[in-house]
This record gives C-alpha cells, sequence and structure tokens, in this order.
C-alpha cells in the first residue's frame, strides 16, 4: 500500500499562536480520508499549510508520494500533484473558466490538445458546458462554486485532493451531487483528504477512516462510526471517552453597567 499523502509532527504558528500542535496523519493512494472537528481545532490552517499558504511558521513534514513538500510554494506543491479545493470560491472577473483551467492543466503538463478533450468530456460530466465562457465562478450559486470546483479538480487529476469544507453551505441535493464527484474521481492514483463539519456528505461519499481533529492535533481515528459517535453524542462525548480536558470558556466582556454605576442602559 502506496502512501499518497504523509503528514508528520506538523505544527504551526501565527505569530505567538500555535494552531497545529503536531499532526500525524498517513492517507494511501485510492482512499478517502475525513477530518472532522469543532470550530477553531486547526481544519482549514491545516488545509491551507498542506497547500503551500504563506504567512505561517511551520515545522515538521509534508511528503507527497515520497516528495518532501516543506520548501515548495503553492504552485510547485499543484505540479507534484496535491490540489486543495476551497471553503469559499473565489470569483476571478474576466477570466474565462475554460481559459483558466486550460492554462492550469498545461501548467500542470498535459499537452494542449489532451487539455482541451478533458474539459470538454468533464464540462458535459459536471454540467458546466454554459459556464465555459463566463468568468471564474462569477453570478453562480454557492452550489454551482462547488460543482465548479470539483470540475476543476477532475480535469487536473491531482495525486491528493484537499477539500476544504466542501459540504458548506449547501442544500441536500448539492451535498449529494459533490459526494457523488468526489466518489467517482476515487482510483487507485488519487488519495482524498476531505474537511468536513457534517456527517451527511460521509453518507454519501463513504470514507475509508475518519480522523477527529482537536485542539490542533489528530486526537482519533476510525472507521465511519466515528462520524456517527459525533452525531450522537458531539465532541463533549469524543473529550470524555479520550480524557481530554473540556474546551477554557471564555468570560464574557463586562457590560457598562458593571462598570459604571450611573449609566441608564448598556452600549
Amino acid at each position: 500500500m502506496t502512501i499518497a499523502l504523509r503528514v508528520e509532527n506538523l505544527e504551526a504558528s501565527v505569530r505567538d499562536l500555535k494552531i497545529l500542535k503536531g499532526v500525524d496523519l498517513s492517507i494511501p493512494f485510492g482512499e478517502v480520508h475525513a477530518i472532522m472537528g469543532p470550530n477553531g481545532s486547526g481544519k482549514s490552517t491545516l488545509c491551507h499549510v498542506l497547500a503551500g499558504k504563506s504567512g505561517y511558521e511551520v515545522s515538521g513534514k509534508v511528503l507527497v508520494n515520497g516528495l518532501r513538500m516543506d520548501d515548495l510554494d503553492v504552485s510547485e506543491r499543484a505540479r507534484a500533484g496535491l490540489l486543495q479545493a476551497f471553503q469559499y470560491p473565489v470569483e476571478i472577473p474576466g477570466l474565462d473558466l475554460s481559459v483558466f483551467v486550460e492554462e492550469a492543466a498545461v501548467s500542470l503538463g498535459n499537452p494542449a490538445e489532451e487539455a482541451a478533450h478533458r474539459i470538454a468530456a468533464k464540462a458535459r460530466r459536471f454540467g458546466m458546458e454554459r459556464f465555459l465562457d463566463r468568468a471564474v465562478n462569477s453570478g453562480l450559486s454557492g452550489g454551482e462554486k462547488k460543482r465548479s470546483e470539483m470540475f476543476q479538480m477532475a480535469v487536473l487529476e491531482p495525486r491528493v485532493m484537499v477539500l476544504d469544507e466542501v459540504d458548506s453551505g449547501l442544500d441536500i441535493d448539492t451535498v449529494r451531487e459533490v459526494a457523488t464527484a468526489v466518489s467517482e474521481m476515487r482510483s487507485p492514483d488519487v488519495a482524498v483528504l476531505m474537511i468536513t463539519h457534517y456527517s451527511r456528505i460521509l453518507n454519501y461519499a463513504e470514507p475509508d477512516r475518519v480522523h477527529i481533529m482537536i485542539d490542533g492535533r489528530i486526537a482519533d481515528s476510525g472507521g465511519p462510526e466515528l462520524a456517527h459517535e459525533l452525531e450522537a453524542g458531539g465532541y463533549s462525548a469524543v473529550r470524555s471517552r479520550l480524557g481530554l480536558a473540556a474546551p477554557r470558556k471564555v468570560p464574557p466582556a463586562p457590560k457598562m453597567s458593571d462598570i459604571f454605576t450611573d449609566t441608564p442602559f448598556d452600549l
């Protein structure tokens, strides 16, 4: 079993705030792994650091198919086969989707003729034909933007797909559609890391492994039953089972009347 993505003792900080505190993760080719975790646990930071986003102080190892990513920038990691789909896809005015995807495919080493053929085939599959001559994500609904992300991934054929909450803000039908697209792209040549808050997409994407991220670490790993445990008892039940301390509560800010006794109302 060949490992597509290996993460070893990955730490990441922004100034004095440590977000990732020693993440270890291995995803073989052909498998879909999901990471779930409460807000602020470091899930999106993990995505950004894997993709090579600047602004973080990073230590540890990230390897794609055995190749170290540590000193590679975003574009170099993409050429090595690691691509990220975003939680909030951005609009790119003035750049047609067809041009964008073709240039990306060619920059990754695909001949232009092959790229054009693949774009046409995948556009039909994902219902993106009417959007090819429009600016990237311009005027698209949330679901259409996520479908566009899946279309782009299918054309570019990465070795490792990092999906940052691709189900965020989607209705049930669109979640099923996105999950089906992920399942269709599953192959012996690709590994998928899917970040999600909700288990409903996992009912369709059928992950091989589920990891729970708490306080900047992978706290537990197992099969899809972990997602069911979260649905039933939430993260407090998982913390209790693992013997982890409850998150520290931040005290509310004082009201003006707590400070000045003669104020007639709170601001």
